[in-house]
């Protein structure tokens, strides 16, 4: 899954339990019954999970391109300044 296959599937998830949610609630008080409001909304969270939880194809639409194992040794990664090479102390500015 891709990272904007990951956006869409929270993006789904969200949309999907707050929709259930509400039919659960609308359902439940239309009916007066909190064990059919609890069916309707575990049904949601179902239906939810099988949409979000497998990696399905549009979830795939924007594949990363990696480097290739020569490409990356001709390419090193910079070296990383830590809090110790700098000196470890801050600047800091007087007021007078």
């Amino acid at each position: 899954m891709d990272w904007q296959g990951q956006k869409l599937a929270e993006m789904l998830m969200q949309l999907l339990l707050v929709a259930s949610a509400v039919a659960a609630f609308v359902v439940g008080y239309a009916v007066a019954d909190f064990q059919l409001m609890l069916l309707v909304y575990a049904g949601g969270v179902v239906l939810t999970a099988l949409v979000t939880v497998p990696n399905w194809p549009f979830f795939n639409r924007h594949p990363l391109k990696w480097l290739e194992a020569a490409e990356a040794d001709r390419h090193p990664r910079p070296p990383q300044v830590t809090a110790s090479a700098t000196g470890g102390k801050k600047k800091t500015s007087k007021n007078k």
